[in-house]
């Protein structure tokens, strides 16, 4: 998903992978729009991974290149590509062109053409869209400077995967769901946990001190 930012950067890409069965955001990250920066994300993702998956990307090419890179053969990989028609002459700036059809294209592997789908990552836009006032388009909210903008992000995908109930789960949250957490963590939580790296940070520092 693509996200304003000053004329001093490039575009900017906050990448995430959504698992269809727990629907939790198993890497993300932000990062200029390049191959590299593909790469390193597919890279990232296929370290998390214990076994063959299926994946689906759009028909960016960064993709394509990353994904031979990181996977090599060893991932049911295919491309869904979407077909927009002309757009109409007065919602060329506040809409997106009319999608009149999609190509799915086996790149490798066996892909079940049943889950050739982009869907999720979609939704997953969608969400991120109405959760963070820095990505609403056409306005002047998005971020200023590009560390805020990864930290919101980072927020984000903690409150995400740990904090937020999902009603199609039950109520419970995505990390319970996949079973990494017992309880609905809040936001004071996390507060709890950067106090607590903090102080383990500087106690080497306090001992040396009190040592002398």
């Amino acid at each position: 998903m693509y996200s304003r930012m000053p004329a001093a950067f490039e575009p900017m890409l906050p990448a995430c992978d959504s698992r269809s069965s727990t629907r939790s955001l198993t890497v993300g990250g932000t990062s200029k729009v390049h191959s590299l920066a593909a790469m390193m994300f597919l890279l990232d993702l296929r370290e998390r991974l214990s076994t063959r998956v299926q994946l689906t990307t759009d028909g960016h090419k960064a993709y394509l290149e990353g994904m031979f890179r990181a996977f090599g053969d060893d991932v049911d990989y295919a491309m869904l590509v979407k077909l927009f028609g002309p757009s109409s002459e007065g919602e060329k700036r506040y809409s997106p062109p009319e999608c009149v059809g999609a190509r799915r294209q086996v790149i490798t592997g066996t892909p079940d053409p049943k889950h050739v789908s982009t869907s999720f990552a979609e939704r997953q836009n969608l969400t991120m869209r109405m959760s963070m006032r820095r990505f609403t388009r056409l306005t002047n909210a998005f971020s200023k400077k590009f560390e805020n903008h990864c930290h919101a992000l980072a927020l984000y995908f903690w409150f995400y995967n740990w904090a937020r109930q999902h009603k199609s789960l039950g109520g419970i949250s995505l990390a319970m769901a996949a079973g990494l957490s017992d309880t609905l963590l809040s936001m004071s939580d996390l507060v709890s946990l950067i106090d607590r790296r903090e102080f383990e940070a500087k106690q080497p520092h306090r001992i040396s001190v009190l040592s002398n």
